[in-house]
Order: structure tokens, then C-alpha cells, then sequence
């Protein structure tokens, strides 16, 4: 079956697939939390703060397992688990099932996390990351669009359906890759470092990946903004939606409910996403060949988005706001492949993964260190917790320029 499927086509489905599962499933979730199994605003809190808390705890050692022994096996056991995890939660509408969901899904999402990134680096070549991200984003924008209605329709039947929808599309998908994916040009650490023990690689990697880390400005610069793209993350995502409830009046849609709204604010930025991504598509492919030019960019994106945070607090008019959130989420459409792609350059291929993880740990730390503190804020007032989080992103801009000043790929340099 490799024989049959490029490692293109592959990652295309596997972004893909994920896509549309996760808009089946994450569009009625919360709702489904709150009538099924009755959550309290408080548990909702925790249940966040358990799968980052999963992510924390399972980040390096997952991606330092990728490193170490196969890309391929970690990506699809944590399909698998990542399964599990969402069915269990589908099946059994209890607040136990809830939470080992969330750890389930948080230990899948670690052997993916770096893994993915690192072993397309491997299979494409660095160089055209960013071309394939790109076009992965275009195609993910209309399935996102084609899940949120798949969603509402098999919702208005029974709430968890989605749910189980979304996790048998996760099993599916895990079968799928254990078949179809290819692994040609990856080389495990224990056979390359003749490591006595799978214990000794495992170490042996995460040694490597931390000096990789501890030897490079940008990387260390990375984690900082991680860290702080997390802290403010986290209030966002979480506040965003009741920000909107309580403090704009909603425009009448006839006989249906304002909830209505949301739907129509996710449609409508999938197709300005969609669009404008579309429309500077090879630019953005061109960009992203240049680490110095990524930098660049993410500085303007970045400062267009934290602006746009700001103007979605303080605003009085429900337009402007809704003006505020699209814009916003084409800006992060504008910047997650040049950023992808700006990371995979500037790690060597053999501790990617590690590193890739180390990255992803930070933002867990930074959505569990700043989440309940906005939370708490939020619960005096929203407007002012939300202009918080715009504030916490504002460090990012100096750490960007400081990469772009430094502008060397670490790939390129020889081995000492």
C-alpha cells in the first residue's frame, strides 16, 4: 500500500482527517459537557487544565520516544490512544470519562506533536514544509467548513454523536497510516549511536535535543514565545465566546437562537481564511525558504493579531468585535506555516522531534501557569481579562525580531 500513496498525499489526508474530526467533534463538545453530563463552570475549567496538564507531563518523553526508535509507530499509537480517548468520552457520559479523556487524549496528542513535524522535514525535505503546510491549510479551511454542518445536523439527533463521530474518524485514520504511511529516510538514534539499551538512546537523544536547545538563541528565544503565546492562549480560547454573550447584543436572526451566531463567525473565517491564504499562497512558499523573511513576517502578523485582541476588548460594537475575531484568525491562518516551517529549519533532523516537543511543552506551561489566573480575572470582568490577553502576546514581537536579527538556520551549520 506505500507503494500507492506519497508522502504528500499522506499528510494531506492525515491534517485532513484531523480537520474535519476535530470540527465534528469540537463544535457541540462544550455543549454536550454542560446538558449531558451536567459540568459545572469550574470542571470545565479543569478539564482544560487536565489535557494541558497531560501534554506537560508527556511532551519530551513522546517526542524523544520519535527521535529514537520511528516516527511512523509514535504518529499512530497516538492515533490510537487519541481514539480511545474521544470514544470513551462519547460513550459514557460521566465525569470520570471526561477527565481519563482528556489524559488519553493529551498522551496521544504527545506522540504526535513533534513526531509529525519531524518526520515530513524528513520525508519532503525542510524546503518544502512550508509549500505543504500552505496547501494543507486551504484544504483543512473547506473540510472545517463541511465538519461544522456535519456536526450541527448529526447534534440536533444526539449530543454525543459527534463525539463518537469524530473518534471513529481518529481509529480510521490510525489504520489508514499504520498502512499507507511511509518512513524512508528516518535513521533511529539507538542504531546510529549503537546506544546499549533503549534506555540509553532514549536518554542519549534527550541530551542531544537539550544541548541543540541550550547552544541556540533562537531556540531559547522559541520557548519564550511559546510560553507566552500559551499564557494568552489560553484566556482567549476559553473567554472569547462568553465575552460575547454578555457584553454585545446580538443582531435578530428572525426565529433562531443567537447561538446561531457562532456558527456563522466559524463559517465565515474558514472562507476568509480560505481566501486570503489562497491569495498569497506562493508568497507565503517563498517566505518561508528564508528564516530572516519568516521572522519578518511573523513580527507583522503577530502585532495585526495582538491589535486586533485588543480592539475585540475594548469594543462596543458587536461588527467591529466579529471585524476583530476574523481578522485575527487570518492572521494566524497567515502565520502557522511560516512558523512550522521557520522551526523545522533551524532544528537538525536528528533531534527534531525532541525539540519540536521541548517547543510544545513550553506552550503547556505557559496555558497552565497563565489560564486560571485570566479565569479568575474573568470572572470580574471579561472585557479587561480579554484585554489581558492581548497584553501577554506582546512580548513575542521583540523575541521575533531578535531571531530575525540572528537569521541562521541551525541545519546549515556543519556538525563540531
Amino acid at each position: 500500500m506505500r507503494k500507492k500513496f506519497s508522502t504528500n498525499l499522506v499528510y494531506l489526508i492525515l491534517s485532513g482527517g484531523n480537520t474535519l474530526a476535530d470540527t465534528i467533534m469540537f463544535t457541540v463538545n462544550m455543549v454536550y459537557f454542560v446538558q449531558t453530563i451536567g459540568l459545572n463552570p469550574l470542571q470545565l475549567v479543569l478539564v482544560g487544565t487536565v489535557l494541558e496538564g497531560s501534554i506537560l507531563l508527556f511532551e519530551i518523553p513522546t517526542g524523544v520516544i520519535a527521535d529514537t526508535f520511528s516516527r511512523k509507530i509514535s504518529i499512530v499509537t497516538g492515533w490510537f490512544i487519541m481514539a480511545g480517548g474521544f470514544l470513551l468520552v462519547g460513550f459514557i457520559p460521566k465525569i470520570w470519562a471526561v477527565f481519563i479523556g482528556q489524559v488519553l487524549w493529551g498522551l496521544g496528542y504527545t506522540f504526535t506533536s513533534g513526531a509529525t513535524e519531524a518526520w515530513l522535514a524528513d520525508e519532503i525535505g525542510e524546503e518544502n514544509v512550508g509549500r505543504i503546510n500552505i496547501e494543507s491549510g486551504q484544504i483543512n479551511r473547506i473540510l472545517g467548513i463541511a465538519g461544522s454542518g456535519i456536526s450541527v445536523a448529526i447534534a440536533s439527533v444526539a449530543l454525543n454523536l459527534p463525539i463518537l463521530v469524530g473518534g471513529a474518524i481518529y481509529l480510521l485514520m490510525a489504520i489508514f497510516l499504520l498502512f499507507a504511511m511511509p518512513e524512508t529516510r528516518f535513521v533511529a538514534h539507538r542504531e546510529s549511536h549503537h546506544a546499549y539499551t533503549p534506555f540509553h538512546a532514549l536518554f542519549q537523544t534527550f541530551q542531544e535535543g537539550a544541548h541543540v536547545v541550550r547552544r541556540s538563541p533562537l531556540l531559547l528565544s522559541l520557548l519564550l514565545v511559546e510560553f507566552f503565546i500559551g499564557a494568552a492562549s489560553e484566556g482567549y480560547d476559553r473567554l472569547s465566546s462568553a465575552h460575547l454573550l454578555k457584553n454585545f447584543r446580538f443582531p435578530s436572526l428572525g426565529a433562531l437562537q443567537p447561538v446561531v451566531w457562532f456558527g456563522i463567525l466559524n463559517i465565515m473565517g474558514s472562507i476568509a481564511s480560505f481566501t486570503v491564504t489562497g491569495l498569497f499562497k506562493e508568497k507565503l512558499a517563498n517566505i518561508s525558504q528564508s528564516s530572516r523573511q519568516s521572522a519578518r513576517y511573523l513580527v507583522f502578523f503577530h502585532g495585526i493579531s495582538i491589535a486586533m485582541v485588543i480592539v475585540f476588548a475594548l469594543t462596543g460594537h458587536f461588527y467591529l468585535a466579529i471585524l476583530a475575531i476574523l481578522t485575527r484568525g487570518v492572521m494566524g491562518a497567515l502565520s502557522g506555516p511560516l512558523y512550522n516551517a521557520w522551526l523545522v529549519q533551524n532544528i537538525p533532523s536528528q533531534t527534531r522531534a525532541t525539540v519540536v516537543s521541548m517547543v510544545g511543552q513550553a506552550n503547556a506551561i505557559g496555558q497552565v501557569a497563565g489560564g486560571p489566573g485570566i479565569g479568575a480575572i474573568g470572572n470580574q470582568s471579561l472585557r479587561f481579562a480579554i484585554l489581558l490577553t492581548g497584553l501577554l502576546n506582546i512580548p513575542v514581537l521583540p523575541l521575533y525580531q531578535a531571531a530575525e536579527k540572528q537569521g541562521i538556520s541551525l541545519t546549515s551549520e556543519k556538525s563540531p
